[in-house]
């Protein structure tokens, strides 16, 4: 009850709830772009070179474009940038998706890389919107958590859709809806309120040219949290996809990494509930060291899946938490006016991180087995807890400057 009571009181400004909704529906197709252009690109293909390539030019063409695309935002406001790129990146998606068998690599891999250049920065301008729609910015907190939390229903139900509707109909109808939905979704939140009437900062005695986040050595350093907490997601993935190979059959990994999204939301309506104004450097190096843990340990699971089930339960239960306080600590220490480029450069580093985690995982299952990718991912944790305790003092840094996002 109190924490339904919390939820509500978080959402009661107008308009938060459809902005809320409306935000994930138009983000679920991104918790499934990379699978179904995986699988895609395989039955077209017929390589599983060529179908790698094509998911990691979507990831890496998609993080190179992220910042630029949030400081388009930053400057111009988000309806024009997210109703031309989803347009773009949806009528690129279907064209990927009608492609037959005996495609040529090159044009299967440039759609790809496409795409990803085109996709609009979704979580960066939710997570900027949010302080807008709190009264009580001591709540912040708990409103970045529980977006955390309900964003990882996509990805629970975002790779078993994209595997149902290609089993229904074809992996290029799965990915041709997942480019439809994008659209769809993206045109209901740009015409959201808060996010119609969003524009970039006022800075008072600011020069035309307006400062880069990267400026903020406390978005420095949260870009490279960001980047090792997805090394241990991509490895863990890999690691849990190999296990389950080697014990039964892949398709036995499904329900694992379903624990690992439910321990997960556990940890986000726990950090919901809890979650104050403090978000200190100390707390994210606590929460980043637990879950290195965590992961880490699932090295000694590899044996079993009923094992490795309870372990990465536990393990997910760090994830939402983390992140949540990751984001808070952007809000607070982007330089003014630089928002939406600073939440899009954590996501590009994230999506850089997981692909390289799962590259180099790859390689060491083949060459040495899932307990080497459980290994890399405790260890890609231990030296992002480092990192983050080494600028302990950077990430309590308050942003160098005020200003005021304002309505039209």
């Amino acid at each position: 009850m109190n924490s339904h009571r919390r939820s509500s009181n978080l959402l009661a400004a107008p308009g938060a709830r459809s902005l809320l909704v409306s935000s994930i529906i138009a983000r679920l197709p991104l918790a499934m772009f990379s699978l179904a252009i995986l699988v895609h690109a395989r039955e077209v293909s017929g390589s599983f070179a060529v179908a790698g390539l094509a998911s990691s030019a979507y990831a890496l063409f998609g993080a190179v474009a992220a910042p630029v695309l949030g400081r388009v935002i930053d400057r111009t406001g988000q309806t024009r940038v997210l109703l031309v790129g989803s347009a773009a990146s949806a009528g690129i998606l279907v064209g990927l998706g009608i492609l037959g068998r005996g495609a040529s690599p090159v044009l299967i891999i440039g759609l790809a890389a496409a795409a990803g250049l085109t996709t609009p920065p979704l979580p960066a301008c939710v997570r900027t919107l949010l302080p807008a729609i709190v009264s009580d910015p001591s709540q912040l907190p708990r409103l970045f958590a529980l977006e955390s939390t309900v964003l990882e229903l996509t990805f629970v139900i975002g790779p078993p859709l994209v595997l149902s509707l290609g089993a229904i109909w074809s992996p290029g109808a799965a990915l041709v809806i997942s480019g439809l939905v994008l659209l769809a979704g993206t045109i209901a939140f740009a015409l959201q309120p808060p996010s119609r009437r969003w524009r970039p900062a006022q800075i008072p005695d600011q020069p035309r040219r307006r400062p880069s986040s990267l400026t903020s050595p406390a978005i420095r350093a949260l870009i490279v949290i960001s980047f090792g907490m997805d090394i241990v997601f991509g490895a863990t993935e890999v690691g849990v996809t190999a296990t389950a190979q080697h014990l039964a059959d892949a398709a036995a990994a499904a329900p694992v990494l379903a624990l690992w999204g439910l321990g997960s939301l556990i940890g986000g309506v726990v950090a919901t509930r809890l979650a104050g104004s403090a978000h200190s450097g100390r707390r994210v190096v606590v929460l980043l060291a637990a879950l290195a843990v965590t992961h880490g340990a699932l090295m000694f699971c590899t044996g079993s899946l009923m094992a490795a089930g309870a372990v990465i339960l536990l393990a997910g239960t760090t994830i939402a938490p983390t992140a949540a306080i990751v984001y808070a600590m952007v809000d607070s220490t982007a330089p003014a006016g630089t928002g939406t480029e600073a939440f899009s450069w954590l996501a590009a580093a994230g999506a850089t991180g997981a692909a390289i985690g799962a590259a180099v995982a790859g390689i060491l299952v083949q060459d040495v087995g899932p307990v080497a990718a459980f290994a890399l991912a405790g260890a890609a944790g231990a030296v992002t807890a480092a990192v983050a305790l080494c600028r302990t003092h950077a990430l309590g840094a308050p942003a160098p400057a005020t200003a005021i996002a304002v309505p039209a």
